[in-house]
């Protein structure tokens, strides 16, 4: 068994055997305008270096200034997360060395957090609710971004050459710290996954961050341990650092439970380390010894004064504070009347907000549901993109539903309306004109189309007339083939009844 290759326990098998303990650290990257502790712009996708000033750069005499915003901004969180907020805090010099970090210490928090003692209560995919008890929440800046170039890894081993982009460095974030998350069992990766994407829509009500996991607006370190018995002390644990989406933290803690199962089953210890998560292969590597409190030798910053947000504020930044996701969904649900499985496919599909806004354009839950999640979805599956990237808005689809509400078109041409509006061909109202889709109303047409169909089938009249209303949908098909499509079914029927009648 080497470090990279291990004969992995069956993940089932090595539950039945060990109790895994999570602990996971959120890093939210906050959408100030500018930096933690400067005044240069923050903003993605700069040209490297250019977003900087003596501060970020750690240059000699360069003095530090904590932004309000980013405060007022680590309190919303605090507040969300149901923490209490300290009276008084300070920063603190965590001290290690690497050429992303230019002062050679990054200025964070360490025994005086802005946020302590909370939980988040977080939803399964079955409804099953799942407290998670959050031990800190405290305010830091970030480090720069390291590029390796050369190698076959992307990663410093192997690399001819590495370039650091300051950009990054002394961007305000927020790391949150959970305590020990027992219980979990089997359902481990499940609550890790569904952890980490509760906090990111709590980012998002909140307006403090863009919370883009690609981007690296969240980013996750997820620790985990075994022990044989729930009962038995913690075992030792390995962080899987940076982990950026949710599918990959999920998977990243299945993997980390099977390697350490076998790593235990080979009479081996678990080395307490920090590991790495390869997207492409689904597995995690050794990074680092991980280090302990004691070795970045923590001290106080001298050069910021300590943190007193005033009763009076934080209470103020409380009765401010927006809905927040779980209780907006419970609304939302009782509002549209949707049975619990239902809201769990639009929440897992990203189209809560879509259908909110589409309802709230001038159509029913129902009709927004149907094709949000219907025609919809299968297009963003097939085109593989999120539903927010497909080019139609909610607008749009409350103006193709109006069409089929007024009886203009029926839900079959509207598919084929619904197509050419996602191939860009106009508004519904365009292509329903352009075309000319709408339903035929008039019943001349339609009797003329009747009677050539009765006509060529007079052996199914007479099955009608005879009380046999089986065959009846064969004529009303072949008159809406005769008007393609475009005649009412429901005034066919009543017209084919009278012309047999």
């Amino acid at each position: 068994m080497s470090a990279t290759t291990v004969d992995l326990v069956d993940y089932d098998e090595a539950i039945r055997r060990y109790d895994p303990v999570l602990g996971i650290e959120v890093h939210v990257e906050l959408g100030t305008r500018t930096k933690m502790f400067c005044a240069a712009e923050v903003e993605f996708g700069g040209e490297p270096n250019t977003q900087t000033t003596p501060v970020s750069l750690g240059l000699p005499g360069a003095l530090p200034v904590v932004n309000a915003a980013a405060v007022e901004y680590a309190i919303r969180i605090g507040l969300a997360l149901n923490c209490s907020i300290a009276e008084s805090c300070r920063f603190a010099r965590k001290n290690y060395f690497y050429p992303d970090v230019p002062k050679n210490f990054q200025t964070s928090q360490y025994d005086e957090p802005i946020a302590f003692d909370g939980y988040l209560d977080v939803e399964l995919e079955d409804g099953t609710i799942f407290r998670v008890e959050i031990e800190r929440a405290h305010m830091e800046e970030d480090a720069g971004k390291n590029t390796h170039v050369g190698g076959s890894t992307g990663r410093i081993h192997g690399a001819e050459y590495s370039l650091v982009d300051y950009n990054r460095a002394g961007i305000p974030l927020v790391e949150i710290v959970t305590r020990p998350i027992e219980g979990a069992g089997e359902r481990a990766p499940e609550v890790a996954r569904a952890y980490v994407q509760t906090l990111r829509d709590i980012f998002r009500a909140l307006d403090v961050s863009e919370a883009r996991m690609e981007r690296g607006n969240v980013r996750a370190d997820v620790n985990l341990s075994l022990r044989p018995t729930p009962e038995s002390p913690l075992g030792t644990r390995t962080e899987t650092k940076n982990v950026n989406s949710f599918r990959s933290i999920e998977r990243a803690v299945r993997y980390e439970v099977s390697r350490q199962a076998a790593v235990l089953d080979a009479g081996e210890k678990v080395i307490q380390e920090t590991r790495h998560w390869h997207e492409d292969t689904s597995i995690t590597t050794s990074g680092r010894v991980k280090s302990d409190a004691e070795d970045y030798r923590y001290f106080p910053e001298p050069d910021l004064v300590p943190v007193a947000p005033s009763r009076a504020w934080v209470e103020e930044i409380r009765a401010g504070l927006p809905e927040m996701p779980a209780a907006r969904r419970r609304r939302l649900q009782d509002e549209w009347q949707y049975a619990d499985a239902e809201m769990r496919d639009v929440v897992n599909a990203g189209a809560l907000d879509l259908i909110e806004a589409t309802v709230a354009a001038g159509t029913s839950a129902a009709a927004a549901r149907k094709w949000w999640m219907g025609e919809l979805a299968r297009r963003a599956k097939a085109d593989e993109v999120e539903l927010d990237a497909l080019p139609i808005t909610p607008a749009g689809v409350v103006e193709l539903q109006t069409l089929v509400d007024s009886g203009r078109i029926n839900d079959k041409i509207a598919r084929q309306v619904l197509e050419a509006m996602l191939a860009g061909e106009g508004t519904a109202e365009e292509i329903v004109t352009a075309k000319g889709l709408e339903v035929v109303s008039d019943d001349g047409p339609l009797l003329a189309a009747i009677d050539d169909v009765l006509a060529a089938q007079p052996d199914i009249v007479e099955k009608i007339k005879g009380g046999n209303m089986g065959p009846i949908g064969a004529i009303i098909g072949g008159v809406m083939k005769a008007t393609r499509g475009q005649a009412d079914a429901g005034r066919v029927r009543e017209l084919v009844m009278e012309r047999i009648g």
